[in-house]
């Protein structure tokens, strides 16, 4: 039988608190995870990615990976792990729709005027779909988990939404374990 109603979203919740809390704490030995190669860098990515905190170490982490592993096999760890990580951020949008919403997606939809960051995160998202994912997850942006948000609050297919970020994570990775190497 189903949990309570709503308690989706607060085990979710409690989810990303404790991930954001892990890389908060563990920050400092971020370097000792590199010691496991591969799995490290995926480990690093997930982590990263699975909460909102900014200023977290990945980009020199993996571009000295880079300089002593295979840069292609760092970039598609790095690539899965942050790409999985933003699925849980996607989730929590996804789920707690009906609290970021409040019926606003359908109202943007129906007004084409709708000004603000997040009625035009949804146009965009709703218009260009995975291209749009793609193109925003294969640079740097700190604002990619509040799109993975709105991709899952607006109900943008999961399996597209993993597809277009996991080629976009592992596009920008690859790139910056390469440079590492060559560097």
């Amino acid at each position: 039988q189903l949990a309570e109603p709503g308690s989706e979203v607060t085990c979710l919740h409690l989810l990303v608190a404790i991930i954001s809390t892990s890389v908060v704490l563990l920050r400092e030995h971020f370097k000792d995870f590199a010691e496991f190669g591969y799995l490290g860098a995926f480990l690093i990515a997930f982590l990263c990615s699975a909460t909102v905190i900014l200023g977290v170490p990945t980009l020199p982490v993996m571009f000295a990976l880079g300089g002593v592993l295979n840069p292609f096999y760092v970039g598609l760890a790095a690539g899965a792990g942050e790409a999985i990580g933003e699925l849980i951020i996607y989730t929590a949008g996804r789920t707690g729709h009906a609290f970021f919403l409040k019926d606003r997606f359908i109202a943007v939809q129906n007004n084409k005027n709708a000004t603000g960051i997040y009625p035009r995160l949804q146009r965009w998202i709703h218009a260009k779909g995975a291209v749009a994912l793609f193109l925003s997850s294969v640079v740097f942006n700190p604002f990619f988990s509040l799109i993975s948000a709105t991709a899952g609050a607006t109900r943008f297919p999961p399996w597209k939404f993993f597809g277009a970020v996991w080629a976009g994570k592992t596009v920008k990775w690859i790139a910056i374990a390469l440079l590492g190497y060559a560097l």
